[in-house]
């Protein structure tokens, strides 16, 4: 790929996650925000040809029992694998519910 396209492609990228963790939690009109951002990000992706797989670096068993709805269980098998608390495996396991609905 033509590097005139990609550097600015990867800039835009690495401004975007920039602004996303810039922002804290959404509340209510930042949710529309977010949502606006995401789609940006997700067309800069789909134009530079790449692809994002939220779920590559999720173990296996946090994946299945997202897939058959057990979010208890996921929060579970994350807090075994990643060693993180109730409140951080719980966050994680619904910010990646909410993704895989995309999938």
């Amino acid at each position: 790929m033509d590097p005139l396209v990609v550097v600015p492609v990867w800039g835009c990228l690495f401004l975007l996650i920039l602004v996303l963790l810039a922002t804290a939690r959404p509340r209510g009109q930042d949710r529309g925000t977010l949502r606006r951002i995401e789609a940006k990000l997700d067309l800069l992706l789909t134009q530079a040809g790449l692809t994002y797989d939220p779920l590559a670096n999720v173990p296996d068993a946090v994946v299945d029992a997202i897939q058959r709805g057990e979010k208890i269980e996921a929060i579970k098998a994350y807090r075994e694998a990643s060693g993180v608390g109730l409140k951080e495996a719980k966050d994680f396991v619904e910010e990646l519910h909410a993704k895989a609905g995309k999938i």
